[in-house]
């Protein structure tokens, strides 16, 4: 069986007629010796292109995402009449992690019914419309919703790395997501810069506009360049075509199961991802360790601003700019990946007699994993001295590159790890991550009230780093682990 696939309905059957498809019955699959249709078989340069497809919509993602960061108080001021809460401001840009928290459970399932381009499409459409919706929006309560409604359709995090798992090989998957995550990096360095100069001389609706106006784009072309990329859905689509060819009706894929109604399958697919992470303690701790780790992106785009603005005394557009330093400190993090996440996994492969580990993707975690929390800690207190900008703006930038290493070769580990149950397992990983965004930014915002940022942030990073440990015990046990647990037994990145 496959393992670079995505979700199967019925592992166990499936495993069950394999074993009869090779003794030759009606199953339809693809040629082994190579085959037009087959995502792994497309010629590398188009492969590439639906890398580059997949970073436009994630760089159009963040562009609206952070876009609204540097100028969130001033919205709700302006909506509000004047009577902005600091509460209100954080929440219209954490409440999008929110909307992301939930969108997967249902993105994953039926990316897995009907295959990756109706699913990403119907998603692109209604993140449009809730753009349009924001701009429009006549009261904070309405904003803030639908910013949830926008976080809700973005299919990009969950769809991204099974789209890659689909196309490329394990020694191969690293590099396509470094350079995937590249885009957001751009559109979160771009997006403040652009909306803080905008809001100040054309208004804030028109940043949302703009954003509105890209993302139209960016469908246009998935509608017209994005192929189908799973594998299951384009067996099904050539049985079904080969039954009216031939009129045999007992041809099907390997994947289907018999007597099970489209419904049952839909509430399967949904409820998945709640038995893989039950069934699974590395994906348990992983999340975990990875929904901390993320949460220090909100922490810093809605302290930041307050910071420069409040203690510095920056203008809203000088204040969006100094996010960029985030960004390239995340694009260093990129390039360190780009260029050592396959390399480490490929090392330590030829040294273990030729046979990769999925665990071999995580020695830049442990890094990351310890570095994170002590740069967070420095940015605090950074602002607390009121030192000088640039040193601020620098630990900032330390910030991305170490937040990028907590996070990104944790992608790498999960699509190896999972193999057939990567999108359930990336939904997970999407789901608490989403949820730390939205509320440790809250709780980070009290403690900042009651303690300033020295102390506060400090605080957060000590808590973080109670779960620091969690890559270096996976990467010396993981092997052992996973053995417990059906989701990934067989999962060996080969």
């Amino acid at each position: 069986m496959d393992e670079t696939q995505p979700l199967l309905p019925d592992p166990d059957l499936a495993c069950d007629e394999a074993q009869d498809e090779a003794a030759g019955k009606d199953f339809v699959d693809f040629d082994p010796a190579g085959d037009a249709e087959n995502p792994m078989d497309w010629p590398e340069a188009y492969k590439w292109g639906i890398v580059g497809l997949l970073a436009l919509m994630a760089f159009t993602v963040t562009f609206t995402c952070i876009s609204v960061v540097p100028v969130a108080t001033r919205i709700v001021d302006d909506l509000d009449g004047g009577h902005a809460s600091r509460s209100a401001s954080v929440l219209l840009v954490t409440i999008w992690e929110l909307g992301e928290a939930a969108g997967p459970l249902l993105i994953a399932p039926l990316s897995e019914m009907f295959g990756r381009y109706p699913v990403m499409n119907a998603a692109n459409l209604l993140f449009i419309a809730a753009v349009v919706l924001a701009a429009l929006s006549r009261s904070a309560a309405a904003f803030i919703g639908a910013r949830a409604l926008t976080g809700l359709a973005v299919a990009s995090n969950v769809l991204n790395p099974a789209i890659v798992g689909d196309m490329f090989p394990s020694e191969q998957r690293g590099t396509a997501m470094s350079w995937i995550q590249l885009a957001p990096l751009i559109g979160g360095a771009v997006g403040p810069a652009i909306s803080g100069a905008i809001a100040e001389t054309l208004g804030w609706r028109n940043v949302l506009w703009m954003s509105a106006t890209l993302a139209i784009t960016c469908e246009a072309v998935f509608l017209t360049c994005f192929r189908e990329t799973y594998k299951v859905a384009i067996l099904r689509r050539r049985a079904a075509r080969l039954r009216r060819e031939t009129g045999d009706p007992a041809l099907r894929t390997v994947f289907d199961v018999e007597g099970v109604s489209r419904s049952q399958k839909l509430w399967e697919a949904i409820t998945r991802p709640f038995s893989v992470l039950a069934g699974s303690g590395v994906l348990q701790s992983l999340s975990v360790f990875g929904a901390v780790s993320f949460a220090y992106f909100y922490i810093m785009a809605t302290t930041l601003p307050d910071i420069l603005e409040t203690l510095y005394g920056l203008s809203a557009a000088a204040a969006g700019s100094a996010l960029i330093s985030f960004s390239i400190g995340s694009l260093v993090s990129v390039a360190i990946c780009n260029r050592a996440l396959d390399g480490i996994y490929v090392r330590m492969r030829d040294a273990n007699k030729g046979v990769g580990q999925p665990e071999y993707r995580l020695p830049l975690l442990v890094f990351g994993g310890f570095a994170l929390p002590l740069v967070a800690s420095l940015y605090g207190w950074t602002a607390r001295a009121h030192l000088p900008v640039p040193l601020l703006i620098f630990t900032v930038g330390v910030m991305g590159a170490t937040m990028l290493l907590s996070f990104l070769p944790l992608t790498a580990y999960v699509v190896d790890a999972f193999g057939l149950y990567a999108a359930s397992a990336m939904t997970v990983v999407i789901v608490t991550r989403c949820l730390a965004g939205t509320f440790i930014p809250l709780a980070s915002e009290r403690l900042v009230d009651r303690f300033g940022y020295g102390v506060g942030l400090s605080l957060i990073g000590c808590f973080s780093l109670l779960f620091a440990p969690i890559p270096a015990l996976v990467l010396r046990y993981g092997p052992k682990w996973r053995q417990r647990s059906r989701y990934t037994r067989e999962a060996e990145a080969s």
